[in-house]
């Protein structure tokens, strides 16, 4: 016996309306007491990933994500023969846009002779969704791309010797699938993801990566960049521990809620001291400042009892009872040394620079020396043009400097800028002068 029609319906009303499965007749189970979920699929590869650009009025031509078949060019659908004569025409593209995006989608469909699609809209037949009054009606599944005329009967006064079914509207020809397409941005929250760039979609907004109690992980085996940046490129209002790559500075820095300070190597020795016991002295000058707990104290070899027999304050040490003549104290100091690739002040813009080719950079508004400067071969000026010296009074007399523009190479002769000469200059406490 064939199933009845109710209870198709009956399926349907509990498929449909509550996402239920069917399991007895609704005079047995209304579809509200149906308990077994059975929600609709859907397929992640059927998404219209680009449904956000389809306009709201379907365009007068092609215009993506959207594919646009005109009245005057109408698409021209085969018959399906595996149906009642007459009663079903394929189109064979799915994805049509249906009227629930903008009603202007809503599928025109024509009745005219077989292979003239451009003369369909103005010489052949309409024919309405609703029907001409004679249970004549038609449906269109756009989703497959299939118009059925579901009425009673077929359209009223039209043969359909030699002639095909148009259909007119809009499909959905752009991208399928979960996500953004190639070459377009995503957005998730606040967050923008545009290729393998993750960004807040607000300029200053931080991103946050909270691990909870647990820990942040970067896997990998080639290594992660972390933010690069000059001095004045540092964040206005950094957070303790905010960690960057300073390519002034040539070095990684952190911020400790004050100030920035440089990160760099080092390494722990130990320097020893030797002096002798004279049986009177028990007060012993070191050659630099520690204290008690950072170093280790022997008479004769033996290891003495920090604090109960010697205490150490700056470069003091002093024993509680002087060692005897001839008695050999040992002082072995723990020193950390630290190799640095710069220094820097907490504003950044004075600061030193060395390399591993023994190349020293320093950068500041003003560099003084105190006593004695040891020059060696040579030392090597950067040339520049006369229009960028500073004032010869703001540097003051004796300064010194090489221009690549000077208008006269005459020694002692105030130099001006603009010419053509290659000298050096100095300062006079007034004006630039060549020597």
């Amino acid at each position: 016996m064939a199933i009845t029609d109710s209870q198709k319906v009956d399926y349907l009303w509990k498929k449909l309306g509550y996402g239920a499965t069917k399991t007895d007749t609704n005079a047995n189970k209304f579809a509200p007491n149906e308990a077994i979920a059975s929600p609709l699929l859907l397929r992640g590869d059927k998404v219209w990933q680009q449904a956000s650009s389809i306009a709201t009025v379907l365009p007068g031509s092609n215009t993506a994500p959207v594919t646009v078949y005109t009245t005057s060019l109408p698409y021209e659908t085969t018959e399906d023969i595996t149906a009642t004569a007459n009663r079903t025409w394929k189109t064979g593209l799915t994805d049509w846009i249906p009227p629930e995006v903008g009603s202007t989608y809503q599928a025109k469909v024509y009745i005219h002779t077989s292979n003239d699609a451009g003369n369909a809209a103005s010489s052949g037949t309409q024919v309405f969704a609703t029907g001409s009054g004679n249970n004549d009606e038609w449906f269109f599944d756009y989703q497959s791309g299939v118009l059925h005329f579901i009425g009673t009967n077929l359209p009223n006064g039209v043969s359909f010797t030699g002639k095909s079914v148009y259909i007119s509207g809009g499909r959905y020809t752009g991208v399928f699938g979960v996500g953004s397409a190639g070459g377009e941005d995503a957005n998730l929250g606040n967050l923008t993801i545009s290729n393998v760039t993750i960004s807040s979609s607000t300029a200053a907004d931080p991103i946050i990566l909270d691990a909870e109690d647990g820990i942040v992980k970067i896997a990998g085996t080639t290594g992660f960049v972390i933010p690069l940046g000059n001095t004045a490129q540092r964040p206005g209002t950094p957070e303790s521990g905010t960690l960057r790559y300073n390519s002034s500075t040539e070095e990684l820095e952190i911020y400790d809620g004050s100030s920035w300070n440089g990160l760099s190597d080092s390494t722990a020795s130990i320097t020893s001291e030797v002096f002798s016991g004279n049986g009177v002295a028990n007060v012993f000058t070191l050659s630099s400042s520690a204290t008690t707990n950072t170093v280790f104290v022997s008479i004769n070899g033996t290891l003495q009892q920090p604090t109960t027999t010697y205490t150490v304050s700056g470069t003091t040490l002093t024993f509680a009872e002087a060692p005897a003549t001839g008695d050999t104290v040992e002082v072995r100091k723990i020193v950390e040394t630290q190799t640095v690739a710069s220094l820097s002040n907490s504003t950044g813009n004075a600061y030193i620079i060395t390399n591993d080719s023994g190349i020293t950079d320093i950068v500041s508004k003003q560099t003084s020396f105190t006593g004695n400067v040891l020059l060696g071969t040579y030392t090597k000026t950067t040339p520049d043009v006369v229009a960028n010296l500073p004032a010869a009074g703001t540097v003051g007399a004796g300064s010194r400097a090489f221009v690549s523009d000077a208008n006269t190479a005459t020694f002692g002769s105030a130099v001006g800028g603009s010419g053509a000469i290659n000298v050096p200059v100095y300062s006079d406490g007034s004006n630039w002068r060549v020597g």
